[in-house]
């Protein structure tokens, strides 16, 4: 049998396997991994589906932790992943849009390692201070920042992230000296903005709006273009003067590239039915997201526009990593 026969047969095995995959999928326990830390949102979502989703499915659903280079850590292992269905990517903006047009070498291709299950949910960021700031609206903190070089610090979930992003993007647009300090993710990061060691965060509203709340931080802006109904009377970046200062974050779900269909299909109908449940949809727009539960096909093709939309954010920003 020549080279060429061995390859095509070898294929056809393969795709031949999946298919019987497919069949009987699934016949053991799913683990979705989520490439950031515990607490954040990007962990709290998959854990509220899991119970759901695995009653659905009739199979353990379990949610791994792999934290790491703003989400690269967890896409790099869920992209060497056997593509059956049984090892899926919590993916965020960053993993998808952004972590290609920051990082200087990424050891993993959005476009060709994975596919896309659903768009879970989406949150805008929000600009908030320690109390300690003196500055309750952003044309204050700049004036702030702009009194004092180099005083003000920001603090990001990490290199490349939406956070990192917005506080560059807000630099590059007024023209302020304000410090980024990275973390490994949202949660020190916000830790440090309410201790008062950082002055300032634009995170998730869904990470940051219990402190808001609590009155531990103080929300200055809202960087998005409409008003948030969770946030009344927070003015948005365009209310505020600076209408390209805009960040926010969604959520998706991925599978390795190759795995079937038939699968992805039955894992989007199972999270979407997870996703539309009453208490869970009460649950999320309490933490200020909106659920999406879009078909496979409508993600990729957002996807694709918000990949687009990120290199000219980077740009902006001029936010690097080497």
């Amino acid at each position: 049998m020549g080279i060429v026969l061995k390859k095509l047969f070898a294929g056809l095995v393969s795709i031949l396997a999946l298919n019987t995959y497919a069949n009987g999928y699934p016949e053991k326990t799913i683990t979705i991994v989520t490439p950031f830390p515990a607490g954040s949102t990007s962990d709290l979502i998959p854990r509220l589906v899991a119970p759901l989703v695995s009653k659905s499915l009739g199979a353990p659903v379990i949610v791994e932790n792999r934290p790491g280079a703003n989400g690269s850590l967890g896409a790099v292992k869920v992209a060497a992943a056997k593509p059956d269905g049984y090892t899926i990517l919590v993916a965020t903006t960053g993993v998808l849009a952004i972590n290609q047009w920051i990082y200087a070498k990424l050891q993993y291709s959005p476009e060709r390692d994975f596919v896309p299950i659903i768009n879970a949910a989406s949150t805008p960021n929000i600009l908030v201070v320690n109390p300690s700031v003196k500055a309750t609206n952003l044309k204050e903190l700049v004036s702030l920042a702009k009194a004092s070089p180099g005083s003000l610090t920001f603090a990001s979930a990490g290199n490349g992230s939406t956070s990192h992003l917005c506080g560059a993007t807000l630099k590059a647009l007024s023209g302020i000296d304000i410090v980024h300090v990275p973390y490994q993710g949202p949660a020190p990061a916000t830790q440090d903005v309410l201790g008062g060691q950082v002055s300032m965060i634009c995170d998730n509203l869904s990470n940051v709006m219990p402190h808001i709340q609590s009155g531990r931080l103080k929300a200055i802006v809202l960087t998005d273009r409409v008003p948030s109904p969770v946030m009344p009377g927070v003015s948005t970046a365009t209310q505020a003067g600076y209408p390209d200062l805009q960040a926010g974050i969604w959520y998706g779900l991925m599978a390795p590239r190759g795995t079937p269909k038939e699968i992805v299909d039955k894992l989007n109908s199972a999270f979407a039915a997870a996703l539309k449940d009453d208490s869970v949809t009460a649950r999320l727009q309490e933490m200020g997201l909106t659920v999406i539960a879009d078909k496979p096909e409508e993600f990729g093709a957002f996807i694709a526009q918000e990949v687009s939309r990120m290199k000219k954010v980077v740009q902006t920003s001029g936010a690097s990593v080497q």
